[in-house]
């Protein structure tokens, strides 16, 4: 039957992926038939009896057997709705998946164990390098929704900006969208945010049931760490934006917050895994991140554009000589400091950050303060470390301080620094940790509306572009990028096109820059360096 055999395959993949033992498949059938909200049927005697041919398997070894694995737990998913076990919808679908690889992954006691053993015998590679596979084997990694997304790179004045268009996120299903409008007010939710710990191994609920819609966790595992001496989690993110892409968070459901603490837990975090950045979405809305309720950070294994920025002017910290500070070209107002000594450099960013939090230049637009006391000063910080070469895991320390302001104007409701609005047909959303750094993170909605450009460029009907819905929000852009590239043709209309679109990411990185890059934005800037 077909379900008999989908089930044996996924346990098979999951023993060869080090997931569960060989010796636990017929547990393990046995769970996944009880997830899936059937009794029956069993799997034949030959499966069960089945030797193991490949005995020296660890997670990740020999997991690339041919298994489709979106496909196989769409399958049983349908299957579990067919048995009314799970709810006809896409969010349901996804939570009978979910279950049936909770039941597949290893407990978080054992998984957290291995990590530990991994960084004490090996190396904390060898520890990040386990627990990545080992998520991405048990499905909490979306690894095919992922591969979805569209990436490239466009040079431009501030160097080579790296691009994607998320596609990896799943759409809304209509019937999730209309049960939500039906869910019961429950209070208090728990888990409180989609960022607690709270998450490792919850069933998930629905959109019409009380507290609202809330995606499965089962396959979840967090690895307990120690920053600043709390408890926080590590985790990869189910939509990595870039390589080992993971989430540090709180074990305590609490606001950002940028300061001492703050930053301490990030050169803690750089010590514990040093070939890791990490860096903090800033703590203030506009400027900040998604989620501003749970106090967290991002890194993971990746060399952003910033890093690569150019130097274009030193200064001195008075009170830390030991402490190399300068400024970097780039779109955003971006302060690097390097030390090999921890404590001195921990000291400097907090001088910095403290600095900035009271700093007011009415010429330079930047109020540190409304009437009532509102701030409006914060930074995106990032750490990480690297040798005197540059490259990751040395002993010098180095961190990033971007300056953000979120104020507003009648010009800029929505942020002076923030994108504007003739921008707003490519990127519209908050500048987050990610982009401030030179990735950009642009909406699927770009897939179909650049591809209805490209077809009335390719045609010469550029008086379609207003009255295309698709693409009429980019008509006076698409204009411009007809006139530039005379030479657009078939084969270079796609990378044209690209290319203008990163461009006008670099725009948008410019708009969220306080100091601008002219006379009066360079004099402004060192106005501020000079009070430091």
């Amino acid at each position: 039957m077909a379900l008999e055999k989908d089930l044996c395959a996924l346990v098979d993949y999951a023993a060869r992926a080090g997931l569960v033992d060989w010796s636990d498949r017929l547990w393990a059938y046995n769970a996944a038939l009880e997830a899936v909200g059937v009794a029956g049927p069993g799997p034949d005697a030959s499966w069960v009896l089945a030797e193991n041919v490949n005995k020296n398997a660890s997670a990740g070894v020999d997991a690339g057997a041919p298994l489709d694995l979106e496909a196989t737990l769409s399958r049983l998913a349908e299957a579990s709705v067919e048995a009314g076990r799970a709810e006809d919808t896409a969010s349901g679908r996804d939570r009978a998946a979910m279950r049936m690889m909770g039941v597949l992954t290893p407990r978080p006691s054992q998984v957290a164990a291995r990590f530990d053993e991994l960084c004490r015998e090996q190396d904390p590679r060898a520890a990040t390098s386990w627990f990545y596979r080992l998520c991405c084997d048990a499905g909490y990694v979306r690894r095919a929704a992922i591969a979805r997304n569209i990436a490239w790179n466009t040079p431009t004045h501030w160097g080579d900006l790296q691009i994607t268009i998320n596609l990896s996120k799943p759409e809304k299903d209509p019937r999730d969208i209309a049960a939500a409008g039906q869910a019961r007010d429950a209070g208090e939710r728990y888990p409180a945010c989609q960022l607690c710990i709270e998450n490792e191994g919850y069933p998930g609920r629905g959109a019409a049931a009380a507290g609202g819609a809330h995606p499965a966790r089962q396959n979840l595992r967090i690895v307990p760490v120690k920053l600043d001496g709390e408890r926080y989690g590590l985790q990869y993110s189910p939509y990595a934006y870039f390589n080992e892409h993971c989430i540090v968070m709180s074990a305590h459901h609490r606001p950002m917050h940028i300061d001492r603490a703050s930053l301490a837990c990030l050169f803690d975090f750089v010590d514990l895994l040093p070939h890791y950045f990490i860096g903090s979405n800033a703590d203030l809305p506009i400027v900040g991140g998604s989620i501003l309720s749970h106090d967290h950070f991002q890194g993971g294994d990746h060399e952003f554009p910033v890093m690569r920025a150019k130097v274009t002017e030193r200064f001195s910290l008075g009170g830390f000589p030991d402490v190399e500070a300068c400024v970097l070209q780039w779109p955003l107002s971006v302060l690097r400091l390097r030390s090999g000594r921890r404590e001195d450099l921990l000291e400097a960013c907090v001088h910095v950050i403290d600095a900035w939090h009271d700093w007011s230049d009415e010429a330079a637009g930047v109020r540190a303060h409304s009437a009532d006391g509102t701030p409006h000063n914060t930074v995106t910080p990032v750490i990480r470390r690297v040798d005197e070469a540059g490259h990751v895991g040395g002993e010098l320390y180095e961190a990033y301080l971007a300056l953000r302001c979120n104020i507003t104007s009648e010009e800029h409701p929505l942020g002076v620094f923030h994108p504007h609005a003739q921008w707003h047909h490519i990127k519209k959303e908050n500048i987050g940790l990610i982009e401030v750094m030179g990735l950009a993170i642009l909406p699927p909605r770009l897939v179909d509306e650049l591809a209805a450009v490209r077809a009335h460029l390719l045609a010469d009907d550029l008086d379609a572009l207003e009255s295309d819905p698709l693409c009429a929000s980019h008509a006076p852009w698409a204009r411009e990028v007809a006139a530039a590239h005379p030479e657009l043709s078939e084969e270079n209309a796609q990378t044209i096109l690209r290319d203008e679109t990163g461009q006008v990411f670099g725009h948008v990185l410019e708009d969220a820059g306080v100091f601008k890059w002219n006379d009066d934005g360079r004099a402004a800037l060192d106005r501020f360096l000079a009070t430091l």
